[in-house]
């Protein structure tokens, strides 16, 4: 079996970060949202993965994944000059598929359960196709499932008036069959080649999908609500690294090496905080990731990522909260009299407060 990452889009709900930077490359716990889908990949034995990009971080993308060595794989790039829609994404890999089954993650998604049963499922049952579903509030936002007697009747793309509230999740365990659909496909409404469709037309033809139901939590990262609360998710399952003899600390936290964290800091877990950092008079915690090479002073942190290379120094113990600060940010105290501040910053930013 291969794999197939889509690592394209704007990222339009994720500005002003994604303006800078490519919303599957931000980090969430020290890895990229897309590691995280590779890393699953290569969980249930996939070593051969392609990945998908645009015009948006081409150059961001191939030089974090390279060839794939990093990770014990083979990683190739297809192109896709326009965001014409997943299928047509899928379309672009034919060659790279050839005559195997693969399986197709959005980038931007991340789940707690694992690839293992359902790729077992989709071999064994020799399915054409197989999806993971979600249950949402909200499926009209959604490619929609209807099932009947445990089967699959009808699927949909974000339909007005929903026949279920479960949601294909951006996961798709599929063979070559589906390529003949997709070429029988013509832009939709929003100017996209649709897979809700080209899977039902498979279905019309007498395909089999199968299906299984995500037990797990499942996270699309494109809002920064859903990036921050997919930052919780993954922090609550963080393994504790941390030295126990530190009076200051509580909770699962990962500090990284070289990192340096003054007698007068607190942190509260779940927090992970990645190398070269160093804290001075502060409180982190909970639910924070911190990346590398950061410099915090006089600053309570909770609830946000702070990315790579960023400096705050706050000389009034100003709170940061609910925030998602880029890479190489600067942000120190202004003349603001405000104590608590929510931040959504781009890289390379510059701000006194």
């Amino acid at each position: 079996m291969k794999g197939i990452i889509l690592h394209g889009g704007s990222g339009t709900r994720l500005r002003p970060i994604t303006y800078s930077d490519v919303k599957q490359l931000l980090t969430i716990a020290g890895k990229p949202t897309s590691e995280y889908a590779l890393l699953d990949m290569l969980r249930t034995g996939i070593r051969e993965v392609a990945i998908v990009i645009g015009n948006v971080g081409a150059e961001e993308v191939k030089r974090y994944y390279g060839d794939g060595s990093r990770w014990n794989c083979s990683i190739r790039y297809i192109y896709q000059e326009k965001p014409l829609g997943i299928a047509h994404a899928i379309g672009l890999c034919r060659n790279f598929v050839g005559d195997d089954r693969f399986v197709v993650y959005l980038g931007d998604n991340v789940m707690q359960d694992h690839l293992d049963e359902s790729r077992k499922e989709f071999e064994e049952g020799k399915y054409d196709a197989y999806l993971m579903l979600v249950n949402v509030r909200n499926p009209e936002k959604f490619g929609v499932c209807e099932i009947s007697d445990n089967r699959i009747i009808s699927l949909e793309e974000k339909p007005k008036n929903p026949k279920s509230n479960l949601a294909v999740s951006g996961i798709y365990f599929l063979t070559p069959l589906v390529f003949r659909y997709i070429d029988m496909l013509k832009p939709s409404g929003r100017g996209e080649y649709e897979i809700m469709e080209a899977l039902q037309l498979l279905l019309e033809k007498g395909g089999k999908i199968g299906y299984r139901i995500i037990r797990g939590w499942f996270k699309d990262t494109g809002t920064v609500r859903d990036f921050l609360e997919c930052n919780r998710l993954i922090l609550e399952n963080l393994e504790d690294d941390s030295d126990p003899s530190m009076l200051n600390y509580s909770g699962r936290i990962h500090i990284g090496s070289n990192t340096k964290i003054d007698g007068n800091t607190k942190i509260l877990g779940p927090c992970f905080i990645g190398d070269n950092v160093d804290i001075q008079d502060s409180y982190i915690g909970p639910y924070t990731t911190i990346g590398n090479d950061c410099r915090i002073r006089g600053t309570e942190i909770e609830n946000s990522v702070i990315m790579d290379h960023c400096s705050i120094d706050f000389l009034d113990g100003r709170i940061i909260f609910e925030s998602i600060i880029g890479p190489n940010c600067t942000i120190s105290s202004g003349y603001s009299k405000t104590r608590r501040t929510s931040i959504i910053a781009g890289r390379d930013s510059r701000m006194d407060i």
